[in-house]
């Protein structure tokens, strides 16, 4: 049986990066608390790898009440404190802070659009962009789209939230299909 073709940036000796890829990346994701915690865990990337994050995933789980908004928004002082003693996650105090930012940031889009899913979509029409991956070189790490919805995040107070970042977290929530053309995955999340 052969294996299967993958983007060329999934390492096949990480089963857990290999499945990340085959079953989560590019899928599209309309969930909110699903939605925030991408949000956060780009965020946390920021500067870093993200397979460096994603084997903290779980701890970031249990760290941050299950990426429940509305718990984190009202994380205090003490909890900061208890956080950046927290070796599971990245203790940097700038990215704790601006999770908390964000998840009060977070409420108030949900406010005001109804929820944060289709706030985040509008900035693609309500549907995937297929891109055209042939090469890696094809890859990108900003489009139009991401400057448009970074620059509405930053606008509205939310931290840890440039282009690449926002790029990177709209390919984690299928907002863009960036799957190569010829990864087995490209057919199956259109299809979705």
């Amino acid at each position: 049986m052969s294996t299967p073709c993958r983007c060329h940036w999934v390492d096949l000796s990480k089963p857990d990066y290999v499945a990340y890829h085959d079953t989560e990346w590019g899928v599209p994701v309309y969930d909110d608390n699903k939605l925030f915690e991408f949000l956060m865990l780009e965020a946390a990337q920021a500067g870093l790898s993200w397979y460096t994050v994603l084997k903290k995933r779980d701890s970031y789980r249990a760290a941050f009440a299950q990426f429940d908004p509305v718990q984190v928004a009202a994380f205090d002082d003490s909890k900061v404190a208890e956080l950046l003693q927290n070796p599971g996650i990245i203790r940097n105090r700038l990215k704790v802070a601006a999770a908390i930012n964000n998840a009060a940031r977070f409420l108030e889009v949900q406010a005001e659009f109804g929820s944060f899913s289709d706030y985040q979509w509008q900035f693609v029409g309500g549907k995937p962009l297929q891109n055209n991956i042939a090469d890696p070189e094809d890859f990108r790490a900003t489009s139009p789209e991401s400057d448009a919805f970074s620059k509405d995040l930053k606008k509205r107070g939310f931290k840890f939230v440039g282009s690449t970042i926002i790029y990177a977290h709209m390919q984690a929530c299928g907002m863009v299909n960036d799957h190569a053309n010829a990864c087995f995955r490209k057919s199956q999340v259109i299809s979705r």
